[in-house]
Protein backbone atom coordinates (compact mmCIF):
# COMPACT_ATOMS: atom_id res chain seq x y z
CA UNK A 1 0.00 0.00 0.00
CA UNK A 2 1.35 3.23 -1.25
CA UNK A 3 0.92 6.62 0.84
CA UNK A 4 1.37 8.88 -2.30
CA UNK A 5 4.24 10.73 -3.85
CA UNK A 6 7.27 10.95 -1.70
CA UNK A 7 5.79 8.16 0.95
CA UNK A 8 6.78 4.84 2.11
CA UNK A 9 5.79 1.69 0.90
CA UNK A 10 4.61 -0.65 2.40
CA UNK A 11 4.73 -4.53 2.07
CA UNK A 12 1.66 -6.91 1.46
CA UNK A 13 -0.68 -7.68 4.12
CA UNK A 14 -0.06 -4.08 5.18
CA UNK A 15 1.92 -4.56 8.38
CA UNK A 16 3.36 -1.57 8.31
CA UNK A 17 6.77 -2.71 7.73
CA UNK A 18 8.50 -0.26 5.12
CA UNK A 19 9.54 -2.07 1.71
CA UNK A 20 13.29 -1.62 1.78
CA UNK A 21 13.54 -2.99 -1.69
CA UNK A 22 11.30 -0.77 -3.30
CA UNK A 23 12.40 2.63 -1.42
CA UNK A 24 16.26 1.50 -2.75
CA UNK A 25 14.87 1.13 -6.59
CA UNK A 26 13.17 4.32 -6.80
CA UNK A 27 16.09 6.07 -5.36
CA UNK A 28 18.21 4.70 -7.78
CA UNK A 29 15.56 5.47 -10.03
CA UNK A 30 16.16 9.46 -8.92
CA UNK A 31 19.70 9.60 -9.10
CA UNK A 32 19.38 8.01 -12.92
CA UNK A 33 17.05 11.17 -13.82
CA UNK A 34 19.46 13.59 -12.07
CA UNK A 35 22.31 12.69 -14.04
CA UNK A 36 20.56 12.42 -17.20
CA UNK A 37 19.48 16.13 -16.66
CA UNK A 38 23.08 16.78 -15.76
CA UNK A 39 24.63 15.27 -19.15
CA UNK A 40 21.97 16.59 -21.26
CA UNK A 41 22.34 19.84 -19.96
CA UNK A 42 25.80 20.08 -20.29
CA UNK A 43 25.68 18.57 -24.17
CA UNK A 44 23.03 21.65 -24.60
CA UNK A 45 25.64 24.56 -23.47
CA UNK A 46 28.47 22.62 -25.31
CA UNK A 47 26.07 23.08 -28.68
CA UNK A 48 25.31 26.69 -27.91
CA UNK A 49 28.85 27.49 -27.07
CA UNK A 50 30.19 25.51 -30.75
CA UNK A 51 27.65 27.28 -32.52
CA UNK A 52 28.53 30.89 -31.19
CA UNK A 53 31.84 30.39 -31.80
CA UNK A 54 30.77 29.32 -35.32
CA UNK A 55 28.45 32.52 -35.82
CA UNK A 56 32.02 34.13 -34.94
CA UNK A 57 33.90 32.70 -37.27
CA UNK A 58 31.28 33.40 -40.46
CA UNK A 59 31.21 37.18 -38.95
CA UNK A 60 35.14 37.14 -39.06
CA UNK A 61 35.09 35.82 -42.44
CA UNK A 62 32.03 37.80 -44.38
CA UNK A 63 31.88 40.95 -41.61
CA UNK A 64 32.25 44.33 -42.29
CA UNK A 65 36.03 44.85 -41.81
CA UNK A 66 37.06 47.49 -44.42
CA UNK A 67 40.56 45.65 -45.66
CA UNK A 68 38.80 41.97 -45.29
CA UNK A 69 35.43 43.67 -47.19
CA UNK A 70 38.21 44.90 -49.83
CA UNK A 71 39.95 41.86 -50.39
CA UNK A 72 36.84 39.80 -50.64
CA UNK A 73 35.45 42.15 -53.41
CA UNK A 74 38.78 42.28 -55.71
CA UNK A 75 38.59 40.23 -58.89
CA UNK A 76 40.21 36.31 -58.90
CA UNK A 77 42.91 35.48 -61.17
CA UNK A 78 41.09 34.35 -63.78
CA UNK A 79 39.07 38.13 -64.05
CA UNK A 80 41.64 40.40 -64.52
CA UNK A 81 42.51 41.43 -68.15
CA UNK A 82 45.33 39.28 -69.77
CA UNK A 83 46.38 42.29 -72.17
CA UNK A 84 45.80 46.04 -72.50
CA UNK A 85 44.62 47.84 -75.50
CA UNK A 86 47.63 49.91 -75.73
CA UNK A 87 50.12 49.55 -78.55
CA UNK A 88 53.53 48.24 -77.94
CA UNK A 89 56.68 49.50 -79.49
CA UNK A 90 57.96 48.56 -82.86
CA UNK A 91 61.30 48.56 -84.66
CA UNK A 92 61.97 48.85 -88.28
CA UNK A 93 64.16 45.82 -89.05
CA UNK A 94 65.95 47.73 -91.69
CA UNK A 95 69.11 49.53 -90.50
CA UNK A 96 69.50 53.16 -91.32
CA UNK A 97 72.39 54.11 -93.81
CA UNK A 98 75.49 54.99 -92.25
CA UNK A 99 76.52 58.81 -92.01
CA UNK A 100 78.74 59.55 -95.18
CA UNK A 101 82.27 59.84 -95.34
CA UNK A 102 83.82 63.22 -95.49
CA UNK A 103 87.33 61.61 -97.12
CA UNK A 104 84.45 60.25 -100.17
CA UNK A 105 83.82 63.90 -100.95
CA UNK A 106 87.37 65.10 -101.29
CA UNK A 107 88.77 61.72 -102.94
CA UNK A 108 87.66 62.24 -106.39
CA UNK A 109 86.61 65.21 -108.11
CA UNK A 110 83.49 64.07 -109.25
CA UNK A 111 82.11 64.38 -105.38
CA UNK A 112 84.62 67.68 -104.30
CA UNK A 113 82.41 70.15 -106.02
CA UNK A 114 83.08 72.92 -103.39
CA UNK A 115 85.20 75.60 -104.76
CA UNK A 116 88.74 75.66 -105.04
CA UNK A 117 90.36 78.99 -103.99
CA UNK A 118 92.72 80.86 -101.91
CA UNK A 119 90.50 81.98 -99.29
CA UNK A 120 89.13 77.83 -99.20
CA UNK A 121 92.28 76.88 -97.51
CA UNK A 122 94.10 79.88 -96.24
CA UNK A 123 91.91 82.50 -94.90
CA UNK A 124 92.50 84.89 -92.66
CA UNK A 125 95.74 87.57 -92.00
CA UNK A 126 97.13 85.37 -89.57
CA UNK A 127 97.60 81.93 -88.57
CA UNK A 128 97.20 80.65 -84.83
CA UNK A 129 98.10 76.97 -83.74
CA UNK A 130 98.02 76.78 -80.01
CA UNK A 131 99.98 79.87 -78.26
CA UNK A 132 101.91 80.54 -81.76
CA UNK A 133 100.72 82.85 -83.92
CA UNK A 134 102.37 83.58 -87.52
CA UNK A 135 101.54 86.25 -89.79
CA UNK A 136 100.48 85.59 -93.41
CA UNK A 137 102.45 86.58 -95.96
CA UNK A 138 102.16 86.70 -100.20
CA UNK A 139 99.28 83.89 -101.76
CA UNK A 140 99.19 82.74 -105.58
CA UNK A 141 97.21 80.55 -106.99
CA UNK A 142 97.78 79.22 -110.81
CA UNK A 143 97.25 76.17 -113.29
CA UNK A 144 100.66 76.10 -114.16
CA UNK A 145 101.59 73.73 -111.53
CA UNK A 146 105.38 72.96 -112.63
CA UNK A 147 105.67 76.76 -111.95
CA UNK A 148 105.48 76.58 -108.47
CA UNK A 149 108.36 73.88 -108.07
CA UNK A 150 112.20 73.61 -108.07
CA UNK A 151 113.80 70.55 -109.46
CA UNK A 152 112.14 67.74 -110.82
CA UNK A 153 108.75 68.28 -108.79
CA UNK A 154 106.91 69.83 -111.88
CA UNK A 155 107.35 67.11 -114.13
CA UNK A 156 106.23 64.47 -111.42
CA UNK A 157 102.83 66.82 -111.05
CA UNK A 158 102.08 67.31 -114.79
CA UNK A 159 103.11 63.73 -115.04
CA UNK A 160 100.35 62.88 -112.57
CA UNK A 161 97.73 65.26 -114.26
CA UNK A 162 97.82 68.16 -111.87
CA UNK A 163 95.27 70.71 -112.13
CA UNK A 164 96.43 73.59 -109.92
CA UNK A 165 98.64 74.51 -106.99
CA UNK A 166 97.55 77.23 -104.72
CA UNK A 167 100.36 78.19 -101.95
CA UNK A 168 100.95 80.95 -98.85
CA UNK A 169 103.16 81.88 -97.12
CA UNK A 170 103.40 82.38 -93.01
CA UNK A 171 106.68 83.35 -90.85
CA UNK A 172 107.75 84.20 -87.61
CA UNK A 173 110.64 85.09 -85.89
CA UNK A 174 112.93 85.28 -88.32
CA UNK A 175 111.11 81.71 -89.87
CA UNK A 176 109.82 81.33 -93.20
CA UNK A 177 107.71 78.24 -94.76
CA UNK A 178 105.17 78.18 -97.83
CA UNK A 179 102.58 75.50 -98.22
CA UNK A 180 101.00 74.55 -101.41
CA UNK A 181 98.84 72.15 -102.15
CA UNK A 182 98.86 70.30 -105.84
CA UNK A 183 95.08 69.20 -106.84
CA UNK A 184 94.61 66.21 -108.77
CA UNK A 185 91.33 64.85 -110.34
CA UNK A 186 91.46 61.33 -108.41
CA UNK A 187 93.07 59.96 -105.14
CA UNK A 188 95.09 57.82 -106.32
CA UNK A 189 97.22 60.61 -108.27
CA UNK A 190 97.76 62.46 -105.50
CA UNK A 191 99.37 59.48 -103.78
CA UNK A 192 101.57 58.80 -106.56
CA UNK A 193 102.58 62.20 -106.55
CA UNK A 194 103.37 62.65 -103.20
CA UNK A 195 105.61 59.28 -102.95
CA UNK A 196 107.33 60.26 -106.21
CA UNK A 197 108.06 63.74 -105.06
CA UNK A 198 111.82 65.05 -105.50
CA UNK A 199 112.98 68.34 -105.48
CA UNK A 200 110.68 70.73 -103.71
CA UNK A 201 108.22 73.09 -103.77
CA UNK A 202 109.78 76.63 -104.66
CA UNK A 203 108.72 79.49 -102.07
CA UNK A 204 106.77 82.10 -102.88
CA UNK A 205 107.98 85.71 -101.30
CA UNK A 206 106.32 89.22 -100.63
CA UNK A 207 103.70 90.52 -98.22
CA UNK A 208 106.58 91.52 -96.06
CA UNK A 209 108.47 88.77 -96.42
CA UNK A 210 111.76 88.86 -98.04
CA UNK A 211 113.61 85.66 -100.93
CA UNK A 212 114.29 83.19 -98.80
CA UNK A 213 114.89 79.20 -99.77
CA UNK A 214 116.72 80.21 -103.39
CA UNK A 215 120.29 80.74 -104.22
CA UNK A 216 121.30 77.29 -103.03
CA UNK A 217 120.45 77.30 -99.57
CA UNK A 218 119.32 74.79 -97.44
CA UNK A 219 115.43 74.09 -96.32
CA UNK A 220 113.87 71.93 -95.46
CA UNK A 221 110.93 70.17 -97.32
CA UNK A 222 107.83 68.10 -97.25
CA UNK A 223 105.62 66.05 -99.42
CA UNK A 224 102.45 64.38 -98.24
CA UNK A 225 99.09 63.64 -99.68
CA UNK A 226 94.99 63.28 -98.64
CA UNK A 227 92.21 62.36 -100.78
CA UNK A 228 92.72 64.60 -104.14
CA UNK A 229 95.37 66.90 -102.75
CA UNK A 230 99.08 66.46 -102.22
CA UNK A 231 100.18 69.08 -100.20
CA UNK A 232 103.89 70.01 -100.23
CA UNK A 233 106.23 72.87 -97.93
CA UNK A 234 109.47 74.29 -98.27
CA UNK A 235 111.02 76.51 -95.00
CA UNK A 236 113.73 77.80 -93.54
CA UNK A 237 115.68 80.96 -92.21
CA UNK A 238 114.92 84.35 -94.15
CA UNK A 239 118.44 85.28 -93.31
CA UNK A 240 119.20 82.57 -95.92
CA UNK A 241 121.48 80.38 -92.97
CA UNK A 242 121.25 76.92 -93.96
CA UNK A 243 118.84 74.68 -91.73
CA UNK A 244 120.11 71.69 -90.07
CA UNK A 245 118.86 68.62 -88.18
CA UNK A 246 119.39 71.35 -84.84
CA UNK A 247 116.98 73.87 -85.90
CA UNK A 248 114.10 72.99 -83.84
CA UNK A 249 112.22 76.25 -84.42
CA UNK A 250 112.26 75.85 -88.30
CA UNK A 251 110.75 72.00 -87.80
CA UNK A 252 108.10 72.79 -85.75
CA UNK A 253 107.06 75.86 -87.89
CA UNK A 254 107.28 73.23 -90.71
CA UNK A 255 105.07 71.37 -89.32
CA UNK A 256 102.38 73.25 -88.22
CA UNK A 257 101.84 74.17 -91.38
CA UNK A 258 101.92 70.49 -92.46
CA UNK A 259 99.14 69.96 -90.31
CA UNK A 260 97.18 73.14 -91.12
CA UNK A 261 97.12 72.16 -94.29
CA UNK A 262 95.93 68.58 -93.36
CA UNK A 263 93.17 70.00 -91.08
CA UNK A 264 91.67 72.45 -93.93
CA UNK A 265 91.55 69.49 -96.40
CA UNK A 266 89.88 67.19 -94.29
CA UNK A 267 87.42 70.12 -93.02
CA UNK A 268 86.55 70.76 -96.71
CA UNK A 269 85.57 66.66 -96.79
CA UNK A 270 83.59 67.20 -93.77
CA UNK A 271 81.55 70.26 -94.96
CA UNK A 272 80.16 68.66 -98.06
CA UNK A 273 79.59 65.24 -96.58
CA UNK A 274 77.62 67.34 -93.18
CA UNK A 275 75.53 69.11 -96.13
CA UNK A 276 74.99 66.07 -97.93
CA UNK A 277 73.30 64.53 -94.96
CA UNK A 278 71.33 67.61 -93.89
CA UNK A 279 72.92 68.15 -91.01
CA UNK A 280 75.33 71.23 -89.49
CA UNK A 281 79.06 71.45 -89.40
CA UNK A 282 80.52 73.49 -86.18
Amino acid sequence: MSFGQGGPSWGPGESRTPDWAALADESAARGRRKKWLLIGGGALATAAVAAIVATAVISADGGASGSDKNASELPAPADLPSETSAPGPSFSSVAPPPPPDPKDYIADEKKDRAPVTVDAFFPGRKLTMGDRVYAKGATARTANCAATTQGALGSILDGNGCDQVIRATYSKDGIAVTVGLAVFGTEAEARKAAQQASGGLASLSGSGVPTFCRGGSVCRRTANSYGRYAYFTVGGFISGKNVTTAAKDVYAVGDDLTDFAFRQIRHRGEVQASAAAGAPVA
